[in-house]
């Protein structure tokens, strides 16, 4: 585990225990996905998925479940094929559009003391780490996202938060199946999901609000 310059480099291991380095219990801690979260990680890829495939984007269904199944990559080498050949031969991470006001809202909840950590499990497909960890950081200093710590790993509760968002169904089940609070940033891929859920940032800014006056009196510094 690596901390510098407040980037926490994590590897995307699954059976990584909490570090007491991760848990500021003196700080609230807000643990944000990055992709179909803060990064329109779907939008960005449909192009470059068109390209791969030789139709036009407008092919391409909006209307997608996690894996990206409607698109039918399987005859072109499979979605890690095209994953690949967008984050190297694209810079796919360092060209996803914002979801909107998600940059906004990080900086209001950050200049109330609320600790941003982003989670993202994009290391997932081996030998090209070097790319997808630069155009990741080169992807939020340019949009001016506030985080402290950066994360790179599979297990997402392993580093602790006090409250996640995340859109992946999987993760969602996972972390809530533990215990910790998790706001459903709604998509196409989860719109089965229960409460906590938003639509939108501004949503999601009201509902981690709440969750932090929540913190607050019961934190012995709040």
């Amino acid at each position: 585990m690596n901390f510098r310059s407040g980037v926490a480099y994590l590897p995307p291991l699954g059976n990584l225990r909490p570090s007491p380095h991760m848990v500021d219990r003196a700080q609230f801690v807000f643990g944000v996905d990055l992709d179909g979260v803060v990064a329109d990680f779907a939008e960005g890829l449909r192009p470059v998925a068109a390209e791969w495939l030789g139709v036009s984007p407008n092919d391409l269904t909006k209307e997608i479940s996690y894996g990206f199944r409607e698109w039918k990559l399987e005859a072109s080498g499979g979605y890690d094929a095209l994953h690949r050949f967008a984050v190297k031969q694209r810079n796919l991470f360092r060209s996803l559009p914002q979801i909107p006001g998600a940059a906004a809202s990080l900086r209001r909840l950050s200049k109330l003391d609320i600790r941003i950590r982003i989670i993202t499990h994009r290391l997932y497909i081996e030998w090209f780490h070097k790319e997808a960890v630069q155009q990741t950081i080169e992807w939020l200093e340019d949009h001016g996202i506030p985080y402290w710590d950066l994360c790179f790993m599979r297990d997402k509760a392993a580093v602790g938060a006090d409250l996640y968002i995340e859109d992946s169904p999987t993760n969602i089940r996972a972390l809530r199946a533990e215990g910790h609070p998790t706001i459903v940033f709604v998509n196409s891929t989860n719109r089965d999901l229960p409460d906590p859920r938003a639509e939108s940032w501004r949503e999601v800014e009201e509902l981690v609000r709440t969750e932090f006056g929540r913190w607050k009196k019961r934190s012995p510094t709040g």
